[in-house]
């Protein structure tokens, strides 16, 4: 049997959707034991690194699915590999699928900082046990995990114990900005983080450690920009270091930092970050007789119509909707939530009166805080106005978040970039909700 040999050896195996790689892979879920099974262990003993090193690959993705402890007693095998990443990948895989126990006992009896340092990170909360060890990254990573389940009382010496061996920590962990920042904000220590990243800045030896847990305490804090944009202007010095120039390019996406720092970012040459996602504004033109033949196309059960503002606008500025348009109008609204339910529910309280209001707000109030959607709401309840007085709870709940809205995108800047959107969007909508005042109601 050759053709594993082939598919590893050419990299066509951690090829996704290649069909070499979807024959291993279900061939070896078919039978752990069998031909190509055996054939893929022995290969992390290849004599050439990189097959070690896609060998080990493959047996990671597969021992993710279910346990296979041939593959990990293979990866610990190849822990004192001649070759840094197959040590790297074989320590992963052993870390973080075997026997914690096992793991432990290795890690006291192996030599090799970067395999000691991944096989701690991969012990998470046990690896608190290990704050006397002899290397400095594994005690940070322990008294990393330590902190996560710390009482506050205890959090100011773990700071200081964290801060002793940071420099040389990160020496083997390269995201120590990020892993500090993340158990930070597990614990809603904002303020303390953005006195770190201040003493972290000062020393020219951590200063792109505090430059990456000030761009993590960006993702994570709202106000964080504001707060840190002038430290790292500060140390920015003759030469900006990527991460300090990473840090400022995060920073400036915000746009309360650039509002409250606009001259300092003027002296300040950066790069600049993409805008914000906006919501496309393509106008079209539709009076009502368009409008009409548009919607007498559709069936009346229609959930998703592009313009609908547009359309079913022009209808009622010339006069009240037919049946059937007033049903279409209904489906859009209240059957399916998404861009033509927030854009319909203005019009539906226009046509049928303030009575539907507490039934459309339960509808849209939801919906605010979806980065997928919810711009299109907030503009909705922009629409209604003063009507949508009820749900300026749910607006200023949106508006008066410290911590970033949680959302899913290409980076952790584009998250942040989309958290920004959604926030002017809500304070643009409290501000039509307020500028509208209402007739009293009639006695």
């Amino acid at each position: 049997m050759t053709w594993p040999d082939e598919a590893v050896a050419d990299g066509t195996a951690t090829t996704p959707a290649h069909p070499s790689r979807i024959a291993l892979f279900e061939a070896i879920r078919a039978d752990r034991t069998g031909p190509v099974a055996t054939r893929l262990l022995h290969l992390a003993h290849a004599d050439t690194p990189f097959v070690r090193r896609e060998a080990l690959d493959l047996l990671d993705s597969l021992a993710r699915e279910r346990p296979w402890p041939e593959a990990v007693n293979t990866a610990v095998a190849r822990l004192s590999d001649p070759d840094e990443e197959v040590r790297r990948r074989a320590a992963c895989l052993f870390g973080y699928r075997g026997q914690p126990g096992l793991v432990l006992a290795a890690l006291g009896e192996l030599a090799d900082p970067v395999v000691r340092t991944i096989l701690a990170r991969a012990l998470g909360p046990t690896a608190a046990h290990l704050t006397d060890d002899d290397l400095a990254s594994v005690r940070f990573l322990a008294h990393l995990e330590t902190l996560r389940a710390a009482p506050p009382t205890r959090w100011r010496s773990l700071d200081a114990a964290l801060l002793d061996d940071v420099r040389e920590a990160a020496h083997h962990l390269e995201d120590i900005g990020h892993i500090w920042g993340e158990a930070l904000y597990g614990l809603r220590r904002e303020h303390d983080t953005y006195t770190l990243v201040a003493r972290l800045l000062a020393a020219p030896a951590t200063r792109d450690i505090g430059a990456d847990l000030a761009r993590e305490a960006c993702h994570d804090w709202r106000v964080a920009p504001v707060r840190l944009l002038p430290l790292l202007v500060q140390h920015r010095g003759q030469t900006v270091t990527p991460a300090l120039g990473s840090a400022l390019t995060t920073a400036s996406i915000s746009e309360a930092a650039k509002r409250t720092h606009r001259a300092l970012l003027a002296e300040v040459p950066c790069t600049p970050s993409p805008r914000a996602r906006r919501m496309s504004s393509t106008a079209t033109a539709h009076d009502s007789a368009s409008s009409a033949a548009l919607l007498a196309s559709e069936p009346v059960g229609i959930t998703r119509l592009a313009h609908a503002s547009e359309i079913f606008g022009a209808l009622m500025d010339a006069g009240p909707l037919t049946f059937r348009q007033a049903a279409q109008l209904y489906n859009l609204t209240f059957r399916r939530p998404g861009r033509s339910q927030a854009e319909c529910a203005p019009l539906w309280l226009r046509h049928a009166g303030p009575s539907t209001l507490p039934r459309l707000l339960a509808l849209m109030t939801p919906h605010l805080a979806d980065y997928a959607i919810g711009e299109h709401y907030l503009a909705g309840l922009a629409r209604m106005g003063g009507h949508a007085r009820p749900a300026l709870p749910a607006v200023t709940a949106l508006i008066d978040r410290r911590t970033r809205i949680p959302v899913n995108d290409s980076t952790r800047d584009a998250e942040m970039r989309l958290d920004e959107s959604l926030l002017a969007a809500a304070l643009s909508t409290r501000r039509a909700i307020l500028a509208d005042a209402l007739p009293p109601p009639s006695q």
